[in-house]
């Protein structure tokens, strides 16, 4: 038996395959080669006995790989980033990039993106001035990069801010830096770091440029009908409830996206892209038991009883539902509205429960309780922007139909809802605001406060001007004229009582009736608002000059001259706000003298001296054993006039002067509490003293004091619910017209906004 080894058989194998090959090779050496498909071509030199092959070694032309560029081009690329910050990354977005051959002069350009990354591809090799500039930031200047071909350039440029190249502009040279640059050196802050790599390493950086022509919009865009139906996609990354992104939106749902909110084009197909409507509707429930001084009347409630003063205890129910349904052209955010309408109408149920007869109505068969309801509209209006008067949306507008208007900051003088003509606008990037307007007065439901559909004798023209930073940043300061003349007339109130003219004094002439008078009522004022340093302070001073033609108390004409001035401050402290004011208005210390010294109002709600806290400003006080009030519910003028709404000014009264201590404290973000302390006297008491026929009434009225609370559970205000209690302690004036009994208020409103 033979044994032949691995070895044997593998050299045996390769003899063989080394015998096959020569002959091979000698066939292939025979045969013609074509030269086109040869890399190296061939010459010929024919001789005398044959022909002699010459191989030369020259290459032909290189044939392009498709899509592959030409690797004498270069790149850069790279991030610009704020040099302000070592351990993050803060980009620079939109900083501008410039490179400038040093031989040919030729600039290219770049700009990097939202995250601070830039690509400058391709460029020709050579050597570059680099400059980088950026809004804020000081320029970066480097006098000579080198790009070589077929070489990626990728720099980390750290840019500097302006104010800390100045800070660092300003610091004194050390001896050691050496000589300072000269002059034409150009000055570059900042730092950089490179890395250099090879073009053709990574095929995707060529492959992935930006292609000659785009592609169809339909492959990268999503075409909607307009860029407020994106709808958010149904995510919801807990399963709790609360309140998360990509809320889907419902018509019942104002605080998330709501067509019926001013949040997207109402109609956009009828109407267009820029027409919102915003519907507000709102529900207050006003609720307020109280004692207040109330006569035993003619016919007392309680028979057998022989007392002037009867049982003043009463309760009030207010149920009103607002709704304003506001049609506007617009941006629906910062610009001025292009045209506007806006209709609110308001429905009240009212229902007042008292101790004593005569008090709902003249006649004591009208009982102890009064429920009432009414529908009024308290805004329908046009308006429409005028024209703008430079790029900071600086406008003038004109407003015409029943609106809201406020004279000034805390409502001292005219607060109401009346038609009118108004035209304003701002100037100096809304640092001056202006009105001017002409009200021509609706008369007013007796129970409710809202507007019937019957015009009253009475027309108010005024001006306004704000001035922002008035001398002091955050100190706007206001001057306001307004010119009140009114008729009056004959007119009894939705009860029954005589309201115009006041049935006081003189009123009725015998054989005559009732006497009626006009008013002719000019006011001026400087008011101011805000804060100076860390002192919020506000203030106002008012001076009425004008003529009564025939005031009921004085029983003549009467020539007006009178005053009202108030002042606050308050400072923050933590969460706490400490404040201290006062409030004046003029008396007159001669009712029958023809000079009418005291100070009234038009129409007034002042958010002062405690506000709705404050008992004496809250509650209407009848002036027993006569028809007219010593004060009206929302006033703190003693002005002794019928009605508020529905009556006269009356410039014939006592004046008063408050001092006024609080506190408000946010216990927490949704729950505020309010204290309040008020200390109150007349300036002069000889009107009272004239109507009630009664000497030495006393200037001090008393003491009130008011606390409150203030609760929004959503913390927005959809949901309001504010409570109080105050009360009166008489002082010695008003036991000399009433009693020492101490007077009360318990109140709460329940306010609901969609």
């Amino acid at each position: 038996m033979i044994r032949i080894s691995p070895r044997r058989i593998r050299r045996l194998l390769g003899v063989l395959c080394c015998l096959t090959a020569w002959p091979v090779s000698l066939l292939a050496g025979a045969l013609p080669q074509n030269q086109g498909n040869s890399p190296a071509s061939q010459t010929q030199t024919t001789q005398s006995g044959g022909t002699i092959t010459q191989e030369s070694r020259q290459a032909a032309a290189p044939v392009r790989i498709p899509r592959q560029q030409a690797l004498t081009t270069t790149a850069l690329d790279g991030i610009v980033r704020d040099a302000g910050f070592s351990n993050i990354t803060i980009p620079v977005p939109g900083a501008r990039l410039t490179l400038r051959d040093l031989q040919s002069g030729r600039t290219f350009t770049g700009t990097a993106s939202g995250e601070g990354v830039f690509r400058i591809f391709p460029l020709p090799a050579g050597h570059y001035e680099l400059r980088v500039e950026a809004p804020d930031y000081s320029t970066f200047v480097r006098a000579d990069v080198t790009l070589n071909a077929n070489e990626v350039l990728s720099l980390e440029i750290s840019l500097v801010t302006v104010a800390a190249a100045e800070a660092r502009s300003r610091l004194p040279r050390q001896p050691d830096l050496g000589p300072a640059l000269s002059a034409e050196a150009p000055a570059s802050y900042g730092s950089y770091r490179e890395f250099r790599h090879r073009l053709d390493a990574d095929p995707g950086y060529i492959e992935n440029l930006s292609p000659d022509t785009l592609p169809p919009v339909a492959d990268v865009y999503n075409a909607l009908p307009d860029r407020w139906a994106l709808d958010q996609p149904d995510y919801r990354r807990y399963p709790q409830k609360g309140e998360y992104a990509y809320t889907k939106p419902h018509w019942y749902d104002p605080f998330n996206r709501n067509r019926f909110k001013g949040d997207e084009p109402i109609w956009p197909e009828l109407l267009g892209q820029q027409v919102f409507l915003n519907v507000t509707a709102t529900s207050e429930t006003f609720f307020d038991g109280r004692r207040v001084p109330s006569p035993s009347n003619v016919s007392t409630a309680r028979p057998g009883s022989s007392t002037f003063f009867g049982q003043g205890e009463q309760a009030f129910v207010d149920q009103t539902i607002r709704i304003s349904f506001d049609l506007f052209h617009g941006d629906a955010s910062f610009k001025p509205i292009d045209w506007r309408i806006r209709i609110t109408p308001e429905f009240s149920l009212n229902d007042l429960d008292v101790r004593e007869l005569g008090i709902v109505g003249p006649s004591v068969r009208d009982g102890t309780n009064r429920f009432d309801n009414h529908l009024g509209v308290q805004e329908a209006f046009l308006e429409v922007k005028l024209h703008d008067l430079g790029p900071n949306y600086d406008f003038v507008s004109a407003r015409a139909g029943i609106q809201q208007f406020n004279a000034d900051f805390r409502g001292f003088v005219f607060v109401d809802e009346q038609p009118g003509l108004r035209i304003f606008g701002d100037l100096h990037s809304d640092r001056i605001e202006y009105n001017a307007a002409y009200f021509n007065f609706l008369e007013k439901n007796t129970n409710s406060g809202l507007n019937t559909a019957h015009l009253r004798n009475q027309q108010v023209t005024l001006g306004n001007i704000y001035l922002q930073d008035f001398f002091f940043p955050g100190y706007t300061a206001e001057f306001v004229g307004i010119w009140n003349k009114d008729d009056g007339g004959l007119h009894y109130d939705d009860n029954g009582f005589l309201v115009r003219p006041e049935p006081v004094g003189q009123v009725i002439t015998q054989g005559v009736g009732a006497v009626l008078h006009s008013l002719s009522v000019g006011y001026f004022g400087w008011l101011g608002s805000g804060h100076i340093g860390r002192l919020n302070v506000t203030h106002a001073f008012y001076e009425a000059f004008g003529k009564d033609t025939f005031n009921p108390l004085a029983g003549r004409k009467v020539t007006i001259n009178a005053q009202m001035a108030a002042a606050e401050l308050s400072y923050d402290h933590d969460w706490i706000r400490y404040r201290v004011s006062a409030f004046y208005t003029s008396g007159d210390s001669n009712p029958q003298d023809g000079r009418a010294h005291g100070f009234d109002s038009i129409i007034d709600l002042p958010n002062f001296a405690g506000g709705l806290f404050s008992f004496w400003n809250r509650e209407a006080i009848r002036l027993t054993g006569s028809a007219i009030q010593l004060t009206s519910d929302g006033s703190l003028i003693p002005s002794l006039r019928s009605s508020k709404e529905e009556g006269q000014s009356n410039f014939v009264n006592p004046g008063i002067f408050i001092a006024n201590a609080g506190i408000d404290f946010d216990i927490t973000p949704k729950l505020k509490g309010f204290a309040n302390f008020n200390y109150l006297t007349f300036m002069d008491t000889q009107p009272l003293q004239y109507i009630l026929f009664q000497g030495n009434i006393h200037h001090s009225i008393g003491e009130d004091f008011g606390v409150g609370l203030e609760y929004r559970p959503p913390l927005s205000e959809n949901i309001v619910l504010t409570g109080g209690a105050s009360m009166l302690q008489p002082g010695q004036g008003f036991t000399n017209i009433y009693s020492d009994r101490t007077l009360f208020s318990l109140f709460g409103i329940v306010k609901f906004t969609f």
